[in-house]
């Protein structure tokens, strides 16, 4: 499997690498913390380190170190504009449940 962008989503992860400048892709990841437990991280990736995997979708490079993989695998991430609010949006078929707030998950 993979890690997968919609089309929303890798339109805006060019245009903040082409504002920026400069980079490989964007690292998606995950961190202790929260609620439920984990969280996402995302970050733009100037070089890759040991262990990466990197999924291209839509010219987009997605990078995801080893760890993270286990827990975010077939996730898809989209960009959403709801009212107000805008931001990515991960649809990862592992998780089981998140807490109130929506920032941390649990699989």
């Amino acid at each position: 499997m993979a890690v997968t962008l919609t089309d929303a989503a890798a339109d805006r992860v060019r245009t903040f690498l082409d504002n920026r400048g400069k980079g490989l892709g964007l690292r998606v990841g995950i961190k202790t913390t929260g609620c439920s437990g984990l969280a996402y991280v995302l970050e733009f990736v100037d070089e890759l380190s040991e262990g990466d995997e990197v999924f291209e979708h839509q010219d987009v490079k997605v990078i995801i170190d080893a760890k993270s993989l286990v827990y975010i695998d077939g996730t898809e991430l989209d960009y959403t504009k709801e009212g107000l609010n805008e931001g990515f949006k991960f649809v990862n078929p592992n998780q089981k449940d998140e807490c109130g707030c929506g920032e941390s998950f649990t699989v």
